[in-house]
Formats: C-alpha cells, sequence, structure tokens
C-alpha cells in the first residue's frame, strides 16, 4: 500500500474504516457509570481475562531483562501459580488490596498479574519513597497482602503497625509459586466499572492522592494499544489481524507505580503479543543506548529528562538506534525549542519522537502529537486520542471556544473511578456526567492543545495572570540554559512576583541581567522574572522525571 503524499485523508479514511460500523475498533455510544460516552464495542470485560488470553503466545518473551528470558507461558503458570497461593493461603479475594513495594523486576510484574487473576486491586507503592511515605501508602490502602523486596524488607517489618501480611519477593514468592506450581484459580466474578489498580498521583505541587482505576480502564488502554498497532500496520502497508502477535519492543525504564510502564507498557502487551523489556537498577544512559541497540528496541516511554541526557551524548553516531520508530516523551510538558533539539540531534528525531499529554487520572494519553505535528505545530501536544472528549471550561465550568485559556476537562472510559476513600476530592476533580477537571491549563488551536500549565502553578500579579510556562518556554530559547522552573512567590504589594532558577549548560555563561533582557524582548514587562537563582545543578525531580513544584526551589538550590 503506498500512502498518498497528503497524508490526511489516507488517514481520516484508515480511522474510518477501523472505527466504524463493523470495523475491527468499532467506536459506539454505551453507558459508562450512568453517562453516555464513546467506547469501543468488541472490549472485554475483566483484566484478568488478559492473563488467561495470553496462553496463546506461548514461547514468544514478554519481559526481558539482563539476566532473564521470560514467555508469555512461563509468567502466565507462575501468575496463576501465585494467585492460587494468595486465594487459598491468605484469603485474597475479589476487591481486596494487595500492595507491591519494589523495585522494578519481572516479579512486580508476577505479582500484578496474581492480583488481578483474583479480581483484587493491585496498590502500586513507589519504590523510592522513605519510611513515612511508606507508611502513609500502606496505611491509606489498607492491603491485605504487601509483597515487598529485600531492600524494603526491613523498613515494612520495622513499622510494624499494619495489620497486612508482608511477603518477600526474593523468599515467600518463589517458595509460594513452587509450591502451587499447576494451579490456576477460576475466573473472578467482577464487573467493567469494579476497580483494579490504584496508584498514587506524583504529588508535585502536594500531597499524593490514590487514583482508583477500573477494569473498564486497563482494557481500554490496551485496546488504545491495539488501535494504535493496526493505524501503524496500515501505515506501512501491512495488514493487521486480531490474534496475529506484534514483533514490536518496548523499553521499561519508568517505575511501574505509574501508568507510563504498568497501563501503557506492561498491560497491552498481553493483548498484543510484544516484549517488554525491563531496565533494572539505576538509569545509565549509555547502558540504555546498548540495550536498544542490542534488543532492537522499536518504542521507549521516555521523560523529558532522560531525552536530554541524550542530547549530551557526543559519540551517538556509535550507537545503532535504526530500530527506534517510537520515541514518546510522556509524565511533563516540554518547551518546543527542546523538542526541536530532539529532532535534530537524535538519530531517530526526525520521524520517530512523539509528544503525549498524560496524567494519572487518565490512564493513558490524552493527546498525542507525532513528530510532523510537532515540526509543523510547535508548542502543542496533539489532538485527543481515540474515544477522548476534550473540552476547554473556565472557573465556572463554562465551555470555552479555541483560543480561549481555560481548564482543560476530559472525558472518556480511560478516566478514573475517583480517589481512593476520598469522595470530597473525587467530587472536586469529576463533575456528576464524569468530566474530569485536569487542574491544567491549556488552550485548543485548531484542534490541538497546547498546555499553559497548571492551575495551581498560575502567578497573579496586580491583576494579571502569568502562566509559568510561558515565561519558561522563552527563557529555554536561551543558549546557556539547560532547563529552568518558574514560580510566583508572595510580594507585599504585587500580590506574587515572578522567580526563576535556571540551570545552565556546562561551559556556558549567563547573567541575571542578561537574562532579564532576553526576556525583555519576548514578553510584557510583567511576566519578567524579579529573582533569579542560577545553578548548575539539575532541578529536582521526582521518580517519574516531573520537576518537584511543591515550594520554589531556588530557596534550596545552590547557586551563584
Amino acid at each position: 500500500m503506498t500512502v498518498p503524499s497528503d497524508p490526511r485523508p489516507f488517514l481520516d479514511q484508515l480511522i474510518s474504516r477501523l472505527t466504524g460500523r463493523g470495523g475491527a475498533f468499532e467506536i459506539v455510544m454505551d453507558e459508562v457509570l450512568g453517562t453516555e460516552m464513546p467506547v469501543m464495542k468488541n472490549r472485554g470485560r475483566a483484566v484478568a481475562d488478559l492473563l488467561s488470553q495470553s496462553l496463546v503466545w506461548g514461547d514468544r518473551e514478554y519481559l526481558v531483562t539482563s539476566e532473564r528470558r521470560i514467555t508469555f507461558a512461563q509468567h502466565a503458570r507462575d501468575a496463576y501459580a501465585l494467585a492460587a497461593a494468595l486465594r487459598e493461603r491468605y484469603g485474597v479475594s475479589v476487591g481486596d488490596r494487595v500492595a507491591i513495594l519494589s523495585a522494578n523486576r519481572p516479579e512486580w510484574v508476577t505479582a500484578f498479574w496474581a492480583t488481578q487473576a483474583l479480581g483484587a486491586i493491585t496498590v502500586g507503592i513507589n519504590a523510592w519513597w522513605v519510611r513515612p511515605e511508606i507508611e502513609f501508602g500502606i496505611r491509606y490502602s489498607r492491603p491485605r497482602v504487601v509483597f515487598v523486596d529485600e531492600q524494603r524488607a526491613e523498613t515494612v517489618a520495622a513499622m510494624g503497625a499494619s495489620d497486612a501480611i508482608v511477603l518477600t519477593i526474593d523468599d515467600d514468592m518463589p517458595r509460594l509459586i513452587g509450591e502451587f506450581a499447576g494451579a490456576q484459580p477460576p475466573p473472578p466474578s467482577v464487573e467493567e466499572d469494579d476497580p483494579a489498580v490504584l496508584l498514587f498521583t506524583s504529588g508535585t505541587s502536594g500531597e499524593p492522592k490514590g487514583a482508583l482505576h477500573s477494569q473498564r480502564n486497563l482494557l481500554a488502554v490496551a485496546d488504545y494499544h491495539r488501535y494504535s498497532d493496526a493505524i501503524t500496520a496500515a501505515w506501512t502497508g501491512e495488514q493487521y489481524a486480531h490474534g496475529v502477535p506484534s514483533d514490536t519492543r518496548h523499553l521499561l525504564t519508568s517505575s511501574l507505580c505509574h501508568i507510563t510502564s504498568l497501563h501503557n507498557t506492561v498491560v497491552p502487551r498481553l493483548a498484543t503479543g510484544s516484549t517488554v523489556v525491563m531496565n533494572q537498577g539505576w538509569l545509565g544512559i549509555r547502558p540504555v543506548l546498548e540495550l536498544i541497540e542490542s534488543e532492537e528496541i522499536t518504542h521507549w516511554n521516555a521523560v523529558p529528562s532522560m531525552a536530554a541526557r541524550m542530547l549530551e551524548i557526543d559519540d551517538l553516531d556509535q550507537y545503532d538506534l535504526t530500530s527506534l520508530i517510537g520515541f514518546t516523551l510522556s509524565s511533563e510538558p516540554s518547551t518546543p525549542e527542546f523538542k526541536k533539539r530532539i529532532r535534530e540531534k537524535l538519530p531517530f528525531g526526525s520521524h520517530a519522537v512523539v509528544d503525549s499529554y498524560t496524567i494519572t487520572e487518565c490512564s493513558t494519553s490524552i493527546t498525542a502529537a507525532t513528530a510532523a505535528s510537532l515540526d509543523r505545530y510547535p508548542g502543542t501536544v496533539g489532538e485527543p486520542v481515540i474515544t477522548v472528549s476534550l473540552e476547554i471550561r473556565d472557573q465556572h465550568g463554562g465551555w470555552l471556544p479555541d483560543g480561549q485559556p481555560g481548564e482543560v476537562c476530559v472525558r472518556s472510559p480511560f478516566v478514573m473511578l475517583g480517589y481512593w476513600d476520598d469522595d470530597e476530592a473525587t467530587a472536586e476533580t469529576i463533575t456528576a456526567d464524569r468530566w474530569l477537571r485536569t487542574g491544567d491549563y491549556g488552550v485548543v488551536e485548531g484542534g490541538r492543545l497546547r498546555l499553559l500549565g497548571r492551575r495551581a502553578d498560575l502567578i497573579e500579579q496586580n491583576g494579571e495572570s502569568i502562566y509559568p510556562s510561558e515565561v519558561e518556554r522563552v527563557l529555554g530559547g536561551h543558549p546557556a540554559v539547560r532547563e529552568c522552573l518558574v514560580s510566583g512567590v508572595s510580594h507585599p504589594e504585587w500580590g506574587q512576583e515572578v522567580c526563576a532558577v535556571v540551570v545552565l549548560n556546562p561551559g556556558t555563561c549567563a547573567t541575571r541581567e542578561e537574562l532579564t533582557a532576553y526576556v525583555a524582548d519576548h514578553l510584557a514587562y510583567f511576566k519578567i522574572p524579579t529573582r533569579w537563582r542560577l545553578t548548575r545543578d539539575l532541578l529536582p525531580r521526582n521518580t517519574t522525571g516531573k520537576i518537584v513544584r511543591r515550594r520554589f526551589p531556588g530557596d534550596d538550590l545552590p547557586g551563584y
């Protein structure tokens, strides 16, 4: 099949064929939690079914590490054995919580699928949390069982206050799998909108909350990935067929307690029959490049900070990265200038870079932009993905037309059930007709979303509203600026003043005066930072690579 020079009509026809009546991914209107919205007609009802269906992939590789290669068949046997142990030995059943506190490793995935096989709720606890945070996560979610790796077992044992059964990944898990080998519990009795996973929001601007995701959420994400595979197949002249495995290989570098790695890397592979290559331990950029080359990685969901580290490698051409056809930036917005550098300097940048807008509360990408779209419409993060409805609304919830900034609101089968054990926060975030108030500010331009920043980060000065992302975008264009963060702090007369922390590139120099003049050439006077901190130390980030914005970090960053 030859794609015409103007691909849009071809793509429109392809989408219509796939999602129209009788298509493999036919879209219909159906009721979701009391509200009608577009969903896929041919869909599953229980996440556990993905595990049983994965047996058809047999000896194909599912999980690969530097030391192990685990097939779908072996993984399913282990997951079912562990599920039988949880059910028969520890009484885990539908709706019970099973927490996982571990660094990335295949056993994390096994524990997840064992939980899903029982219709229980998997709780992902951040492995980088310290004791008070771990205590909060366990107390908050009230799990029946906690799986913990050796590095964190002592911390959990010292807590001693939880009623949860603590099982070690290194000793108890292999023992239980061996003891219950060959067992397979009956399929769980669950509904589409029953809970499946509890993950914590990143907490970059406040305390984390538990986002509760449903069976429907995870299955919709898996179907979205199958649909994306079908689009890619048609684009390259191949014929997509349900039940035929994909040869794509997906690199996993972010923590499994986040949707990028769990919902959008590990879970969909059971539906597509493709492989997850798991980086373990500290993320070194050269080892990752070697992994891409040796394992012929085709897709990598990366945070912008990982891409930035690749730009610092002088000898990228010594690595064969030609297998990479999808390099998705997720978790945090990045400037158009940064994405331009990626497209120009990385060997796969011109065709593989994809940007997206993703939040924990929505399970997968809300919008996505291809490399061509990023080049043509810089600063935008693309159009809404399949089954996502997106609106910009004012502070009273009223719809705003294209070109007017406001809060990004989303309705989709991807939207979470709500926040765990917090009806008040849920009601503030999800409207009665299932619109998710993201808390992000944005504007729609020609059907494409441009993000302006978090509502909580908006700076109010003398009646003027200042979006930090706008100032950060300008600063990011200065050749001496490696990265930056703009924030507002209290001012006795103005309300707030604009503050900037600027990380300088190695070997470059810039003064406050120079940067002030640079910003003044591009922005109105009231948007120019009046407080500065210049440093060469990278900004503080959480485990997903997002810059932590809980406070103005200039107060505790070294500078000059």
